[in-house]
């Protein structure tokens, strides 16, 4: 395939980078703007726990994984560059990848640089021009692209892959937003996604919890549910758990957890372990139903005193924690909200904007992590950069 194009693409992350090598390697002129002075800053932030690229999950499952945009644009964005794609990819960058617990898909070396430094060589070997220190400020119907304290360039069609606004530190900071919003292009707030929240712990339950996990949990939000495991900070709740139950938890007016420490029993199991005891019914149940002493403290304080072995078992069953609200933006993995569906075409391209198309994690959805979110930038990437070349 050749192309004649001459295209833009404004962001350096995994979809940007992404996107630029579908679309040179379909032989367009390419080049690349990011703000930071390298490119791939937040996919080296993705890799400090391992980069986790895909997940091994069934087809179907992987698609239900996915809030915001319809089912059927992503059971067709997925098809086009699914886990299997992802895993073939990291191959031809010599980078050999397994299948860990949950599905989870690493490569070998579990390190972000080598693969990055390889794909980057690979990009400028495809034509790839990289243009650092260009911050973005904005767009024009004609399809010129504006910079802070740089040239404006004109393109024949335009990539925005400028993220969403978690770790802002590698650029991912939002401001693209109302540059848009110019063109009059709805943005649904960017919010904290795949983050922990907070809870209003007393002293005595801080000193209990602080750095714990809990593991074999039912976690219940509104009506969705999971299984796994919590973190307990000092400040609240972390974990993929609560990631999982971050929308459920956003849209309830009073947000709070409900937690099943003991899912393998019923409450007449429980009480028939407690056997004769008739007082300390949590101190009996560390013994005897090998309850963690965390969840002992965070039944005591929203839950507690117990009176009766009963009482505690059913707190046992539906310990309901409340929140108080998710932790800042800046420190979330990931970020929801971004460009509304409304205003894209089924191609990726902006509906007022003709020839602009964006990709990744400026677009209004969201994901768990487990490699979902790598997954949907690499695939939403993979359909703009076609598309915008016009193959």
């Amino acid at each position: 395939m050749s192309s004649s194009k001459n295209i833009a693409i404004i962001g350096g992350g995994p979809a940007g980078l992404r996107a630029a090598e579908v679309a040179a390697s379909a032989g367009a002129s390419v080049t690349l703007y990011d703000a930071k002075r390298s490119v791939g800053r937040k996919f080296l932030v993705a890799g400090k726990s391992g980069l986790n690229l895909t997940n091994d999950a069934a087809f179907d499952a992987f698609v239900a994984r996915y809030s915001g945009g319809s089912v059927e644009f992503w059971r067709a964005c997925l098809a086009e560059f699914d886990a299997a794609a992802m895993r073939e990819w990291a191959a031809s960058l010599g980078v050999e990848t397994f299948v860990a617990s949950g599905g989870k898909v690493f490569p070998v070396m579990k390190k972000a640089a080598p693969l990055l430094r390889r794909w980057v060589e690979r990009l400028r070997g495809l034509g790839v021009r990289f243009a650092v220190n260009h911050r973005w400020t904005g767009i024009d119907a004609d399809l010129r692209v504006h910079f802070e304290n740089q040239p404006s360039a004109q393109h024949d069609a335009i990539i925005l892959a400028l993220g969403g606004a978690s770790w802002p530190e590698t650029g991912s900071d939002g401001g693209w937003v109302p540059h848009l919003a110019r063109h009059g292009i709805r943005v649904q707030p960017l919010r904290s996604a795949n983050c922990g929240w907070e809870v209003a712990w007393t002293d005595e339950t801080r000193v209990a919890v602080e750095g714990q996990p809990l593991h074999n949990l039912d976690v219940r939000a509104g009506d969705a549910t999971t299984h796994g495991e919590l973190m307990l900070t000092r400040y609240g709740i972390e974990g993929t758990c609560i990631y999982q139950l971050g929308r459920a938890l956003r849209s309830m007016l009073v947000p709070a957890l409900t937690i099943d420490f003991k899912p393998t029993f019923t409450v007449e199991k429980l009480v028939a372990k407690m056997e004769s005891a008739r007082r300390n019914f949590l101190a009996e149940a560390r013994l005897r139903w090998k309850l963690p002493e965390p969840a002992c403290a965070i039944l005591a304080q929203f839950h507690g005193p117990f009176s009766d072995a009963e009482a505690l078992a059913r707190a046992v069953k539906e310990c309901s924690i409340p929140l108080t609200r998710p932790r800042a933006i800046a420190e979330a993995i990931s970020s929801a909200g971004g460009v509304c569906w409304s205003e894209l075409d089924d191609t990726l391209m902006l509906r007022k904007l003709p020839g602009v198309y964006c990709c990744g994690e400026m677009l209004d959805w969201e994901a768990p992590t487990g490699g979902y979110l790598l997954q949907g930038c690499f695939a939403t990437a993979t359909l703009a950069g076609i598309r915008a070349v016009g193959t």
